[in-house]
């Protein structure tokens, strides 16, 4: 810090300029805002697919399945809409009156389907606080072309 005395009637008067103590100041603040990390607490915990298997019907909890065409089946229960209206109605009458959000949730989707679809489940699985949640891959639909050939 630079001390300068001031040249008045005789008495000096010492002037401190905090200019330099401000930057470093602004300079440490930038730093820990900078390297803090932010923790998310409303996060969900997912299981990514780890290969090419195919499960037929999970043993426990509910089970969506989403087609190439972004339609759902929750439980065996095709929707008629897929709206979310009418997914958040499906899952929690799937949920039933279990209020426990350990209850898993497997989301089987086709290996075409939009991401759009997949994460839809994923929103409305947080809204009715279902977090335990599992997604798999599953294989790609024949195309109907292909099921032409096969025949």
């Amino acid at each position: 810090m630079k001390f300068t005395r001031a040249r008045r009637s005789g008495r000096g008067l010492a002037v401190v300029e905090i200019t330099p103590l401000i930057d470093v100041v602004f300079l440490l603040l930038i730093f820990f805002v900078v390297s803090t990390t932010f923790v998310r607490t409303s996060a969900i915990e997912v299981d990514l697919p780890d290969g090419p298997r195919r499960v037929d019907r999970v043993p426990a909890g509910i089970e969506v399945r989403v087609s190439a065409t972004g339609d759902y089946t929750v439980d065996g229960e095709v929707l008629v809409e897929s709206g979310r209206a009418e997914l958040l109605r499906a899952l929690g009458q799937a949920r039933g009156e279990m209020p426990d959000s350990t209850l898993p949730l497997v989301i089987a989707a086709d290996a075409n389907a939009r991401h759009e679809t997949v994460v839809r489940v994923m929103d409305a699985a947080r809204e009715l606080g279902l977090t335990k949640l599992s997604v798999l891959t599953e294989a790609p639909s024949p195309a109907p072309d292909d099921e032409a050939d096969d025949g």
